[in-house]
């Protein structure tokens, strides 16, 4: 819990199950949350080596990130996280 218990973390971390995103555009799907939150989550999980990030030498600075191995072990508790969530989303309605 220590690696993925924040408010921000699993969001990040589950956007990139789907591949390798450019830093504004993982931002854009992460809705609410500022550009030094980000900086600071992405920043832990690198940290954690649960993602990696990829910096490209072109102007303006390209940066990519995407989940490592140990970040790819996460997907069946991020995906049953999901799925809890949608489903008991339900059954509050």
């Amino acid at each position: 819990m220590n690696l993925i218990g924040t408010k921000w973390k699993p969001l990040i971390l589950f956007h990139l199950l789907k591949g390798d995103l450019r830093s504004g555009v993982l931002q854009k799907h992460i809705e609410g949350i500022s550009n030094k939150m980000f900086t600071q989550t992405v920043r832990e999980l690198e940290k954690d080596k649960l993602v990696f990030r990829k910096v490209y030498p072109v102007v303006p600075p390209k940066v990519e990130y995407g989940l490592t191995k140990r970040g790819k072990s996460l997907e069946k508790i991020l995906r049953n996280l999901d799925k809890w969530g949608l489903e008991d989303c339900k059954n509050h309605d």
